[in-house]
């Protein structure tokens, strides 16, 4: 028994945070129906997109929202559901005549998360988007890349998932505890602007006391400091050093023999000099001699793996963090005991009929 089973939550197909949050809603037990756009809709599904691996653990339902027939069976569902997540821009929902206060009326206790890049109000909520427009808004993207280059996108992972779909998972989440309690749902406004400046609460803090600088790369975090960045090894692959405490820098410095007195941790001025000296013995050996050299140590010395090298190291591999299922893919998340979870296949469709046999 998962957590989350016994919760249906509906799930309509889009790109980004949407499918991310139905993978792991779906990861943690709730039975999500996934409505993707029929061939009569006249749109291709996001199939492709998210292939067996985002789209695991629930079926796709075809549907076509502009045809009453099929939309007095969302309605079915929608009666049936303790949650509704999409991501359209405000208004879409709206204009099909499935709104939150519609939905409402028909269940009262249902749970309506909404994430969008912008969120639900304010002058740029209809405006259009991606991720990078999001975090650049935010503040989170400026601390990102190196000090004389443009900043580097950080991927897709820090608006659309972290700030985007996590913070949905967990205004969803929230809201079915309190839905339990008094029989009513919510509207949960996930915008990606407001999740991934919440992710940037430390560095305000960090601001506020003046101990973090606007330029990028000049910071502790950011790849200012030696002793929290990476490097390139002789083999062209690299290590991450994390040695932020100064017992852990001191187990870095013995494992690089550069002498204590010669690299106080925290003169800001003798930091650039520190990268120069640091960089140069790491050039020295492939980047598995330094994993190697470092085992067992306190030096916070890991290798960089590429995504196809990550299934295969050996810590990865005890805790099953992944699993092959028609493809290499992560594991469920987090972990609710000590076996690994194994993730659901992407099951066969289902007709719109067959979901709502299956949820009355």
């Amino acid at each position: 028994m998962k957590p989350l089973s016994g919760l249906r939550i509906l799930e309509f197909d889009g790109l980004g945070p949407v499918t991310f949050a139905g993978m792991v809603l779906a990861d943690l037990g709730a039975d999500v129906l996934r409505l993707t756009r029929s061939a009569a809709a006249g749109a291709p599904t996001f199939t492709d997109v998210g292939g067996e691996v985002l789209h695991r653990a629930r079926p796709a339902v075809a549907v076509d929202l502009k045809d009453a027939s099929d939309l007095a069976r969302v309605h079915e569902l929608i009666a049936s559901a303790d949650a509704l997540i999409e991501g359209f821009r405000p208004g879409v929902m709206e204009r099909l005549g499935l709104g939150p206060e519609v939905c409402a009326a028909r269940n009262p206790r249902l749970v309506f998360g909404r994430v969008t890049g912008w969120g639900q109000t304010g002058p740029m909520a209809r405006q259009v988007g991606h991720d990078l427009n999001y975090i650049a808004l935010s503040g989170a993207l400026s601390m990102m890349g190196e000090p004389d280059r443009p900043p580097r996108p950080p991927l897709n992972l820090v608006g659309d998932y972290g700030g985007g779909a996590m913070l949905l998972v967990t205004g969803v989440l929230a809201a079915l505890l309190e839905a339990r309690t008094t029989g009513r749902g919510r509207t949960v406004d996930a915008a990606m602007t407001d999740g991934s400046a919440l992710l940037t609460s430390l560095f305000h803090a960090l601001g506020a006391r003046g101990l973090w600088s606007e330029t990028r790369g000049g910071n502790l975090l950011d790849g200012g400091a030696p002793f929290y960045r990476c490097y390139t090894c002789r083999d062209g692959r690299f290590v991450a050093v994390g040695a932020l405490e100064p017992q852990f820098y001191a187990a870095l410095l013995a494992g690089l023999e550069v002498p204590a007195a010669e690299a106080p941790q925290f003169d800001l001025a003798g930091w650039g000099g520190l990268h120069a000296r640091f960089a140069a013995v790491f050039a020295t050996r492939d980047r598995d001699d330094w994993t190697a050299h470092f085992a067992g140590t306190d030096a916070c010395v890991t290798p960089v793996l590429t995504l196809s090298e990550a299934p295969r190291h050996p810590h990865n591999a005890a805790r099953g963090t992944f699993v092959e299922q028609g493809v290499v893919q992560p594991g469920p998340a987090p972990r609710f005991g000590e076996e690994a979870p194994t993730p659901a296949p992407q099951p066969a469709p289902l007709s719109l009929d067959e979901a709502v046999t299956r949820w009355t």
